[in-house]
């Protein structure tokens, strides 16, 4: 058999192929070497990034809540890192609302992208009674035992609802016997004043008399103490009952009288009592009736029908900074709204927040309960959405600022 040597002999692979294998190889080696680069320029990338609290702080502090409160775990230097007041600062110096707690019912205020809430049930503590918000300050939350049969059960909390972090507050100073005669609890916080939240009771010293104690609760000492105020509170018919809604702002707490035409505001650095006029008291010599009283934004807000028969009609007031007096901010009539009509019974129609936006004053809105349904009414462009169909159960129930609390995402420890 003649031999062609020109032929590859069959055993041997095509020298084509063989080029191409070859450029493989090449290939597969500059990715490699480029993959080994890369990853230790990321490597050193990552370690100046991570050895720099002050960059690290630049971008952690651009992402959202959810994700702080999980990147917490990443080590103990990011835990003490975002826990740091410096940081939580940046989230807290202006609290945004997110929604309200209506009883034991969460309302989102973003209808697009709800909120989604922040607990099912307040079973941060084992309490056999069952525990209840009373009030909301800031992002924390004031809550209760929900047994109110027996004093020497009863319980308070401090509850934030975003880092799941709570404190139960001490006995009052005088025991249960004390406890019988509590008249109001009430927290006062802001992160960018203090770190530390503070409680403020007011207590009935006499029993059939209108002498009132004041007890200061401070979480920098853990202690109560009895503050040098005590008045005589005959013109003030709020603490003849037990009161449950406070609003602090600006380092007092304040409260909207049961009778007469005064707010009483109790500034806790001075522990001083004091009182201010509320505004248009004829309105309510007339039947006039008020509907909220509460703060947002850095602004104390009273809204009040505007003085005429019709009860889709209001006047939002906000207190002067000196308190020497009020301002008529926004009017607003619903009368647009459908099937709304003036003559609503009291129950079909209430004001349960006041929400604004210091850099879009535009945004600002009310939240309304009005015919079985909560809308949020934006008071500048007239504009209205609903938000949730109340269930039967509160429909037609008088629900009350007492009832309703705001929950602000806050990053804040204590």
């Amino acid at each position: 058999m003649t031999t062609n040597l020109n032929t590859p002999f069959l055993h041997d692979p095509p020298i084509t192929q063989k080029m191409v294998n070859k450029r493989i190889k090449i290939k597969k080696t500059r990715n490699t070497l480029k993959d080994c680069f890369s990853e230790a320029v990321s490597t050193e990338s990552g370690a100046t990034v991570g050895s720099n609290d002050d960059l690290l702080n630049e971008i952690l502090r651009r992402l959202p809540v959810t994700s702080i409160l999980r990147f917490k775990f990443v080590s103990k230097h990011w835990q003490s890192l975002l826990s740091h007041r410096r940081f939580t600062l940046f989230y807290d110096k202006v609290p945004v609302s997110l929604g309200l707690f209506v009883c034991d019912l969460f309302v989102p205020f973003d209808v697009e992208n709800p909120t989604p809430p922040p607990f099912r049930s307040l079973n941060f503590y084992r309490d056999r009674s069952g525990i209840k918000i009373v009030q909301s300050c800031n992002g924390l939350l004031l809550c209760l035992s929900s047994n109110r049969g027996t004093e020497l059960t009863r319980k308070y909390y401090v509850f934030n609802p975003t880092t799941k972090q709570f404190a139960v507050l001490p006995s009052v100073i005088g025991g249960s016997s004390a406890s019988r005669t509590i008249r109001f609890m009430g927290l006062a916080f802001h992160e960018v004043d203090s770190e530390h939240y503070k409680v403020v009771c007011i207590r009935r010293v006499n029993r059939y008399g209108n002498i009132f104690q004041i007890q200061i609760y401070s979480s920098d000492t853990g202690k109560w103490r009895i503050s040098q105020e005590s008045f005589h509170a005959s013109y003030f018919r709020s603490f003849d009952y037990e009161v449950n809604y406070g609003v602090y702002l600006n380092g007092a707490v304040h409260w909207i009288p049961l009778g007469f035409h005064l707010v009483a505001y109790f500034k806790i650095n001075i522990e001083q009592l004091q009182t201010m006029v509320l505004p248009e008291m004829s309105s309510w010599s007339n039947g006039g009736r008020r509907y909220y009283f509460g703060e947002s934004g850095g602004h104390l807000h009273l809204v009040q029908d505007a003085g005429n028969k019709n009860r889709l009609h209001f006047n939002v007031y906000e207190i002067l900074s000196d308190y020497l007096g009020w301002i008529i901010k926004y009017r607003v009539e619903l009368d647009e709204l459908p099937n709304a009509y003036p003559y609503l019974p009291k129950y079909e129609i209430e004001v349960f927040d006041v929400v604004r936006n210091e850099e879009k004053e535009e945004s600002t809105f009310m939240v309304v309960k009005i015919l079985g349904k909560i809308i949020r009414y934006n008071v500048v462009n007239k504009s209205f959405k609903q938000l949730i169909d109340l269930p039967n159960i509160l429909y037609y129930q008088e629900i009350s600022c007492k009832n309703v609390h705001c929950f602000t995402q806050i990053l804040s420890s204590f």
